[in-house]
C-alpha cells in the first residue's frame, strides 16, 4: 500500500510551498539495541549543547518544528518512571529490542544520568515559539518486529499521550521509531487523539520494514548515495495528494545525515541535494519534510550546525521569493484537514 495517493478532482487551496522539520528525540532509548552506552556516550552528551543551539537557529529563521519525543524522557526521577510504565510491554522475539531491560540499571535522575532523561531539555523546547512536542512512542516501540502486538502498541502509545497530558502537552503527532510505520496501527493512533504521522519516502529502499531488512547492505549503500546524488527523486508532495485517513500522512523527504569527516569533500553535494528539493517544493507549492535525531548533532556539532544553518538560510530565501512557509506536523495536518473540508464545500 502506497503512503501517498492521488485524490481525483480535489482542487487545492494551498498556494505556497511548505517546509516541515521533525526530530526524533530519543537519547539512549533509541540506540540501546545497536551500540553500547560507552560507544555512543559522546553523541548523547552532545545533545545537551545541540538542542539549545538548534533552537536558536529555529528562532532565527522562524522555523516551526516537531520534536517527536520518547515518553521515558519526560520523567525527572527513576521512581516516577518505574511507577508510570504501561501494564502491557512489547514482547519482541528479539529481547534486545526492548529498552525495559535497562530500567533497573539507569540513574536516579537527569543530573545523575543524562542519557535516559531529558525533562530539562523538553522544558527548553517548550519555551520556544512554534515548537511542537510529538511522540516517538513511550518506549521507542518497534511496530514491525516479530512478537509485538497491536494491544501492546495501544498500551504504549496511550501511556505516551497520558504522560504528555500530565505535563499539559497535547500530543498530536507521531514519528514511528526506525520508521516502522504499521498501517494496521494508524487507527490506534487516531483513537488516542493523534492527527498525523511521518510516513516514509515512496521508494523501495525506504519502505517500512523490520530492522534486519532495513539494514541490508544494498539498501544502506543506495540510501547513502541518494543523500548526495538524486537517484530516487525529490520526494516532495502536493498537500492535496496526502492520505488523511485514518490520520494525516506527512511523508519524509530526507533524513539529514550527520557530518562525516571522511566524506567532507562531498558536503557541497549533500547540501545541493537538499536545497534543490526545497527550491522545487517552493516553486511548485509542495511540501518538503526534513528529519533527524538530536544525537546526530552530538559530535561534530559546529559542522552540523553550519550545515543546518545553510539549509535554513536557503529556506528563508525561498520564503522571501516564493512565500514558502514552515509548519510543524500538528499545524500542517490541521491545515490539510481544513483544506479538504473547504474543497468539499466548493465541489
Amino acid at each position: 500500500m502506497e503512503y501517498v495517493k492521488e485524490k481525483q478532482g480535489c482542487k487545492t487551496l494551498i498556494d505556497h510551498g511548505t517546509l516541515i522539520i521533525s526530530l526524533d528525540f530519543e537519547l539512549y532509548w533509541g540506540v540501546q539495541d545497536v551500540m553500547s552506552l560507552e560507544q555512543y556516550q559522546d553523541n548523547l552528551l552532545g545533545v545537551r549543547q545541540a538542542v539549545p543551539e538548534m533552537l536558536k537557529l529555529f528562532q532565527e529563521h522562524e522555523i516551526h518544528a516537531t520534536w517527536a519525543t520518547v515518553g521515558k524522557l519526560f520523567f525527572e526521577t527513576k521512581s516516577q518512571l518505574l511507577s508510570s510504565q504501561p501494564l502491557l510491554k512489547p514482547n519482541y522475539e528479539n529481547s534486545t529490542f526492548s529498552g525495559y531491560r535497562l530500567i533497573n540499571k539507569i540513574g536516579e535522575s537527569e543530573k545523575e544520568d543524562p542519557f535516559h532523561y531529558a525533562h530539562s531539555l523538553i522544558e527548553q523546547i517548550l519555551l520556544v515559539p512554534h515548537q511542537e512536542i510529538g511522540t516517538h512512542t513511550f518506549s521507542h516501540y518497534y511496530c514491525l518486529e516479530a512478537g509485538q502486538t497491536a494491544g501492546e502498541f495501544a498500551a504504549d502509545v496511550k501511556k505516551a499521550i497520558e504522560i504528555g497530558n500530565e505535563k499539559k502537552i497535547n500530543i498530536k503527532s507521531i514519528a514511528f521509531p526506525r520508521n516502522q510505520v504499521n498501517q494496521d496501527y494508524l487507527t490506534i493512533c487516531r483513537e488516542n487523539g493523534l492527527t498525523s504521522y511521518r510516513g516514509n519516502e515512496v521508494f523501495p529502499i525506504y519502505n517500512a520494514s523490520p530492522f534486519i531488512e532495513s539494514q541490508y547492505t544494498y539498501k544502506r549503500i543506495l540510501r547513502l548515495v541518494d543523500s548526495y546524488v538524486n537517484i530516487t527523486g525529490h520526494h516532495i508532495y502536493s498537500l492535496d495528494t496526502l492520505d488523511t485517513e485514518p490520520i494525516v500522512n506527512l511523508p519524509s523527504s530526507r533524513f539529514l545525515r550527520p557530518y562525516n569527516p571522511k566524506l567532507k569533500m562531498l558536503e557541497k553535494l549533500r547540501l545541493k541535494r537538499i536545497n534543490n528539493s526545497i527550491t522545487k517544493a517552493a516553486k511548485q507549492n509542495k511540501m518538503y519534510h526534513l528529519w533527524w535525531h538530536p544525537h546526530n548533532f552530538g559530535v561534530n556539532l559546529e559542522e552540523n550546525l553550519q550545515f543546518l544553518s545553510k539549509i535554513l538560510t536557503h529556506f528563508s530565501r525561498m520564503k522571501r521569493n516564493y512565500g514558502m512557509k514552515s509548519y510543524n506536523m500538528a499545524e500542517a495536518s490541521a491545515i490539510i484537514i481544513d483544506t479538504f473540508r473547504k474543497t468539499e464545500i466548493i465541489q
